[in-house]
């Protein structure tokens, strides 16, 4: 029992706007106050020398209204250094495709469950419950599965355009939405904490069943498939209340954290164990940076989980934080890298219908 249920939640009000992170910069010009002569151009162009001098490899597109931490993210990026990034992620980055976060106020999933008579919300991830009452959670199920009516989202894009680039190590989602591998996410890359829908068991059995059956079950006849065997019923392979982390979690991990050499958590609210874990597991010469509506975990400690974390690039700050929508954040970040082209391009051609 080291799971707390099936997904990640976020999504609420954004805070103030965060302080700027200090970014790379080069020597301000000194002021000229004669005339413009050959000397003054001359002068004029050594100031430009040592800018460029100053700005050293970056080579990022001009954006002025830029927020500081977005250029600060995109001077870590821009120079090709970072080749195994690991990508944390809750509901947060799915919100944008038309799927609720859990427990947001008004909108969350929990506030919206009433229909079902649940005793307590979360009973439609309780796996007591389904085997009592498994109708809540099929009539749930049909409406959310993948790839029917959700499509990935710019975030979901950027994971797999990293992923394309060879710099994706490996990417933790605490969703079962699939839109990870939907974006084009390499399977084998994915950690998907909390399960997925493309294949199926028995709660009682536990034997495996056919996944596409499953799904056809549950979508079409609004159903609960029930196991040729024993008759139990049988679900997804989501992780519900009081069930363990897949064994692919555990087994690599630890070994992933070792190896992570820039971490980028988003959309999250680092609520849920053991997965909230993740940003304390990496070295301490690692990066951390938080896409976010607000700052979470240890995130919220002015030198991270560890008071001697390694100052990395030129910022004297651990972390970075950008407070904001996660897909606005993403889309600030790519213009400035000059990869905005190949990630709408990414993103169109896996958008549903």
């Amino acid at each position: 029992m080291d799971s707390k249920g099936p997904l990640d939640d976020k999504k609420e009000k954004p805070p103030p706007q965060s302080k700027a992170t200090p970014e790379t910069t080069g020597n301000k010009p000194k002021n000229q106050t004669t005339a413009k002569t050959s000397t003054s151009k001359q002068d004029d162009d050594d100031d430009i020398a040592r800018l460029a001098e100053g700005l050293g490899s970056v080579s990022i597109a001009s954006n002025l209204s830029a927020p500081e931490a977005i250029k600060s993210i995109a001077d870590l990026l821009s120079g090709n250094e970072y080749k195994n990034i690991v990508i944390l992620t809750g509901a947060g980055v799915s919100c944008n495709a038309g799927i609720p976060d859990f427990r947001t106020p008004g909108t969350g999933l929990y506030d919206n469950l009433a229909k079902y008579n649940l005793p307590f919300p979360e009973a439609v991830f309780d796996v007591g419950f389904y085997k009592n009452n498994p109708i809540p959670f099929v009539q749930l199920a049909s409406e959310l599965w993948p790839g029917i009516k959700h499509s990935p989202t710019i975030t979901h894009s950027f994971i797999a355009l990293l992923d394309k680039k060879g710099m994706l190590l490996r990417n933790y989602t605490q969703n079962i939405d699939m839109l990870d591998v939907l974006a084009g996410v390499s399977e084998d890359k994915m950690i998907e904490c909390h399960g997925h829908f493309r294949t199926a068991k028995c709660t009682k059995c536990e034997r495996p069943f056919d996944g596409k059956e499953c799904k056809r079950i549950i979508v079409e006849e609004k159903q609960a498939p029930t196991c040729q065997h024993c008759g139990g019923y049988v679900k997804p392979d989501i992780v519900f209340f009081g069930e363990a982390l897949p064994s692919r979690y555990h087994r690599l991990v630890k070994q992933d954290m070792k190896k992570a050499d820039l971490l980028i958590v988003a959309g999250t609210s680092l609520m849920v164990g053991p997965v909230n874990m993740i940003p304390d597991l990496v070295r301490k010469d690692c990066p951390r940076i938080l896409l976010n509506r607000e700052l979470v975990g240890t995130f919220q400690r002015k030198n991270g989980p560890r008071t001697r974390r390694k100052n990395y690039g030129t910022s004297s700050q651990r972390d970075i934080f950008h407070g904001g929508d996660c897909d606005d954040s993403i889309r600030t970040l790519c213009g400035l890298l000059g990869w905005e082209d190949d990630l709408n391009k990414l993103n169109a051609s896996t958008r549903l219908g």
